[in-house]
């Protein structure tokens, strides 16, 4: 196991090394390839997605999906190291990707060569994915019709290594309202903000009935206004940004429409409906057997590719969501190594 562990450390730092913000992973995509080739994995990659399957593959068989996104955000600008140098002191490996999600990545692929080895009675597929933190098109969904059918993906997002077994959709709304443009002095034109404000503080005040037992509920905040040119011209336009966070009662086809009826002057344009919330039953197999090793089923607030795959998935990885995106990213080296042998526990003796 310690071989699998210092084998998945250099890849991380070596993936640190390497930007690859989300629509530029091209040469982390080409290191993870040479990597596959180094451990002798036979690979197929669209764009800058990398799948591999067992050798022992049987289409009688369920099949398991090992997933992470090798994409990250943008470095923000508190951070106080280099975001690309991946440094280790103590316990704690530094570097931008290395909590969201280059330590799920890397352990997970370490799992898989683990695994190889080891009886199973399902099929083992490890997907690496680009695009995820934009939610591209480029991503999962460029690489879906490529993979064979998936009965459980298991997704390497940081969740202390508790299993979140549901997860809240998110679907963006652009709001406009018209106006007539005229001089602020003179008792002229009709305002786009004034004639906005009762169907802003409508969608500030609603609130959803359903509350998910594990999402809580649905959750709709305007984020964005932009009217106005300058101070003595009466704005005639006027646009907003609605973010909604869907719980799994709520689909985001349904919920579109419902506020755009309610509106009485804005209209509404939604950016996209595919990013559904979603859940996996807590009877689900995988998650008993996580429930008999300790570990407590929770809901996640924050979007991933599960929202992109029409089959079951959990997310359960190492790290901690509350250090995604923030300056000065790290991960324990503990976690990783608890990762990998969580995993493995996980998957040994399983049967779908």
């Amino acid at each position: 196991m310690h071989a699998y562990l210092q084998d998945a450390i250099e890849l991380l730092q070596a993936l640190i090394a390497t930007p690859s913000t989300s629509r530029e992973e091209e040469k982390a995509a080409d290191l993870l390839a040479s990597y596959l080739e180094k451990w002798g994995l036979p690979y197929g990659r669209e764009c800058n997605n990398l799948w591999v399957g067992c050798q022992d593959w049987d289409n009688n068989r369920p099949t398991i999906m090992l997933n992470a996104h090798i994409d990250t955000v943008k470095p923000v600008a508190s951070w106080s190291r280099d975001p690309y140098q991946p440094k280790i002191e103590g316990n704690q490996l530094y570097g931008l990707g290395s909590n969201d999600c280059g330590g799920g990545l890397v352990a997970l692929l370490q799992v898989y060569r683990i695994m190889l080895n080891r009886p199973r009675s399902y099929n083992l597929l490890w997907v690496a994915s680009a695009e995820e933190e934009v939610s591209g098109q480029n991503g999962f969904s460029r690489v879906l019709p490529h993979l064979p059918h998936i009965d459980l993906g298991i997704l390497g997002e940081p969740t202390s290594m508790q299993p979140a077994i549901a997860e809240k959709g998110l679907m963006v709304i652009d709001g406009y309202a018209d106006g007539v443009s005229g001089h602020a002095a003179r008792n002229e034109g009709v305002n786009a903000i004034y004639e906005a404000l009762d169907d802003l503080i409508w969608l500030r005040d609603y609130e959803f009935r359903k509350e998910s037992p594990l999402l809580g509920p649905t959750k709709l905040s305007v984020t964005v206004i932009e009217a106005g040119t300058q101070h003595n011209v009466v704005p005639d336009k006027l646009h907003f940004v609605i973010d909604v966070r869907t719980n799994e009662y709520y689909q985001n086809e349904f919920l579109y429409e419902f506020l755009r009826k309610k509106m009485s002057k804005c209209r509404l344009e939604a950016r996209s409906f595919r990013l559904h919330s979603s859940s996996i039953p807590e009877s689900h197999p995988f998650v008993q057997k996580c429930i008999s090793m300790g570990m407590k089923p929770f809901g996640s607030p924050t979007l991933s590719d599960q929202a992109l795959m029409p089959f079951t998935t959990i997310k359960l990885g190492p790290g901690d969501s509350s250090r995604s995106h923030s300056a000065d990213e790290y991960i324990r080296l503990s976690e990783i190594e608890n990762a990998i042998g969580t995993y493995v526990r996980l998957l040994s003796d399983f049967h779908l």
